[in-house]
C-alpha cells in the first residue's frame, strides 16, 4: 500500500507474507541502528565461547544492570548456556580493526571462536568469562536473572556489571563516554557495520527552556 507522502505502507499480514530471508532482514533493520558487541563465555569444561550480538540493551545504572536478549531454543545457544553453567559473560566493544573477525564468530564452529578468528582471550581475576584484547572498551558482567517472554520465546539475560576495563581518555569530567574517540562500531541489521560521527550532545531537556548543546 503506498502511503500518501509516496512511502510504502506495510500492514502485519503483508510482513509475514515476505520471503523468509527478505522478512528477516526486513524487520532486523527497523529499530535503525544497534549497539553492537563480542559477548565472551566459558563452559563448565573450560572451553572458551565468543560471539557477536546486536540485542544488548541498558537496564539500570544503580545498580548498573544490562540485558542481553537470546532467540529461542530452536537453534544453538552455548553463549546462553555457557552463562548459565559459569554464571558470568563479558561484553567487548568491536572496532573498525577487527569487524570481519568480530563478524565471523556468528558461524558454527565446533572449536573456540577465538581460534578460528584470530582473536585474542584476555582474563581477568575478577570473573571466569574471557575478555577480547583487541577491544578497548569491555565489561565483567555476572548473571542477575533470565526472564522469559512469553510472545515468541526469547529470553533476556540480565547481568550485573562487576568490571569495566576502559581508556581513562575516552570519559568525560561528566562521566560520558566519547564511543567516537573510542572508534565503538554500531550496526544494522544483521550483517551491515558503521562508523558513527556525532551530530550534537544536548543538555538536560527543560519544559520551560530549550536544550542547548554541551
Amino acid at each position: 500500500m503506498k502511503g500518501t507522502d509516496g512511502s510504502t505502507n506495510f500492514l502485519t499480514e503483508d510482513i509475514l507474507s515476505m520471503e523468509g530471508l527478505f522478512r528477516r532482514n526486513f524487520v532486523n533493520s527497523l529499530t535503525g541502528f544497534k549497539s553492537v558487541a563480542l559477548i565472551g563465555t566459558v563452559s563448565g569444561r573450560g572451553d572458551h565461547n565468543l560471539a557477536i550480538f546486536s540485542q544488548i540493551i541498558h537496564v539500570g545504572a544503580s545498580p548498573p544492570y544490562l540485558g542481553v536478549l537470546f532467540r529461542p531454543h530452536t537453534v544453538t545457544r552455548n553463549t546462553f548456556e555457557n552463562i548459565m553453567e559459569s554464571g558470568s559473560f563479558t561484553i567487548n566493544h568491536i572496532l573498525p580493526e577487527f569487524v570481519l573477525a568480530a563478524h565471523q564468530t556468528s558461524a558454527r564452529y565446533t572449536g573456540s571462536e577465538f581460534e578460528a578468528t584470530g582473536l585474542t582471550p584476555e582474563f581477568s581475576t575478577h570473573l571466569k568469562a574471557p575478555y577480547v584484547r583487541e577491544s578497548i572498551i569491555k565489561m565483567g558482567l555476572e548473571l542477575v536473572e533470565v526472564q522469559k517472554i512469553k510472545a515468541n520465546d526469547t529470553e533476556l539475560v540480565i547481568g550485573a556489571v562487576r568490571e569495566v576495563m576502559i581508556p581513562a581518555n575516552v570519559i568525560g569530567k561528566d562521566g560520558f563516554i566519547d564511543l567516537e574517540a573510542a572508534g565503538t562500531i554500531t550496526c544494522s541489521g544483521l550483517d551491515s557495520y558503521h562508523s558513527a560521527n556525532k551530530i550534537v550532545r544536548l543538555s538536560y531537556a527543560k519544559p520551560d527552556s530549550l536544550a542547548t548543546p554541551l
